[in-house]
């Protein structure tokens, strides 16, 4: 979970055309990066499954909270209108914020299922679906020791994805054209850090591919703690609220989400220590 909102908040910057960096060493918190439409979907899918609650309305009320974190148009107006009916979309969306789903479930069957139930509210095309059902099955994979291989021959197979995928730089909110992205990024990489830059590198919709590949990740490597502390740095309290229980609750007991002036100083020491 943790690991798709580093993802969104370190791809915040470069998503859109040819706004992938030019350099691989780019700084991961900048002051221009920030949460979008990722992290807060993502974490309304664990106040979903916390509270016991419908995700057509979770998700709803959490656009309303935060109404200008770069939704799509489609979700926009399904969020703001009377209707509850979905509206057909195969976009990511389904896939970027489905990662919470992998760890509160504990068979593959379940999360399979579950993750469905969450695209459907909206995603109900076949790709939408597909796409979700693809992320969260690579979560639970990792989270239970599988390796890579079994993986790819897992979403491979199942999902009919091609993981070798190559580096288009195009802009594509398809699950179809993010989800194999985002795979082969994690795929691809030796440790979580070296994971969100692969998948911001390979262009287009960089936030959700990084917020896909991140969620991966997590479950696989885990996550240095300077990362889960630069992401709550960028969080509002309540979100951070939320993120803690839902990761002490499935996740890791003991966790204690970081205070956010003491970043600040951590950070600055970092920098003068190099």
């Amino acid at each position: 979970m943790i690991g798709a909102i580093v993802g969104d908040i370190v791809g915040s910057r470069f998503e859109g055309p040819n706004k992938n960096p030019r350099r691989k060493n780019f700084s991961l918190f900048p002051s221009n990066s920030r949460f979008t439409d990722d992290t807060v979907l993502t974490i309304a899918t664990g106040d979903a499954i916390l509270f016991d609650r419908n995700y057509r309305d979770v998700y709803r009320e959490y656009y309303t909270r935060y109404p200008k974190r770069g939704y799509g148009g489609s979700f926009k107006k399904w969020a703001q209108s009377k209707s509850s009916k979905p509206y057909n979309s195969w976009g990511n969306g389904s896939a970027m914020r489905v990662s919470p789903i992998a760890w509160a479930f504990s068979t593959e069957t379940t999360v399979l299922d579950e993750a469905g139930k969450s695209a459907e509210v909206t995603h109900n095309h076949p790709e939408g679906v597909k796409g979700a059902q693809a992320v969260a099955l690579a979560i639970f994979l990792s989270k239970n020791g599988a390796s890579k291989e079994k993986i790819r021959k897992e979403i491979e197979t199942r999902f009919e994805y091609d993981l070798n995928i190559p580096i288009t730089g195009e802009f594509d909110v398809s699950c179809q054209g993010s989800v194999p992205h985002a795979i082969a990024a994690f795929l691809d990489a030796v440790d979580f850090e070296d994971t969100i830059r692969k998948a911001i590198f390979r262009g287009g919709d960089s936030d959700t591919i990084a917020a896909i590949a991140g969620s991966i990740a997590e479950a696989h490597f885990g996550i240095p703690d300077d990362l889960v502390e630069g992401a709550f740095s960028k969080m509002t309290d309540d979100l951070a609220n939320v993120t803690e229980l839902f990761v002490k609750t499935y996740i890791n007991h003991d966790f204690v989400k970081p205070d956010k002036s003491d970043y600040g100083w951590k950070r600055l020491f970092r920098i003068l220590i190099k």
